[in-house]
């Protein structure tokens, strides 16, 4: 499946088997440049059919022209119609070429084709280009719903408010 977006040769395309380590390989470097790799990072980056797509989530990959993967982001479905956007990595040397707003765009197509009624984030307070990239399609900073969050590092709780 092509999803909408071209950008510089970049196409957007979702999750199949030969993109696994992709997915992992492109979460990892960004989680250890920025943070730590979790053991929930683990358990995710190393199964996502269980714990993404088998509930529904799913998962799209900005490919360059020679086959690469540039960058990733997922859907995971929480249950009841919600939705969590995550794992949201652009490789070393995609970033600052609209990789990132590319596949934004794409899973926000994605999730209004889903039978869904809530989509949100976790991410840090310390990651300023992204939380502009997601307040600048309409995602607004809200309480957590719950205690804690899957993540140390989370500290910003956002819901998209189209």
């Amino acid at each position: 499946m092509a999803a909408s977006g071209q950008q510089r040769g970049v196409r957007i395309q979702a999750f199949e088997p030969r993109w696994r380590a992709a997915f992992a390989t492109l979460n990892i470097e960004w989680l250890e440049h920025w943070f730590v790799v979790e053991d929930y990072d683990c358990e995710v980056l190393g199964n996502p059919e269980q714990y993404i797509l088998a509930n529904g989530g799913r998962i799209l990959f900005a490919i360059d022209g020679e086959g690469g993967a540039l960058g990733t982001v997922a859907l995971k479905h929480e249950g009841d119609g919600v939705y969590e956007l995550t794992k949201m990595a652009v490789s070393p040397e995609a970033r600052g070429r609209g990789v990132g707003r590319l596949l934004m765009g794409a899973a926000l197509d994605l999730y209004r084709t889903l039978d869904a009624r809530e989509l949100f984030l976790e991410s840090s307070s310390l990651l300023g280009p992204a939380l502009a990239l997601y307040e600048s399609v309409g995602f607004r900073h809200h309480p957590a719903p719950r205690a804690g969050s899957h993540y140390a590092r989370a500290d910003v709780h956002m819901i998209w408010e189209p």
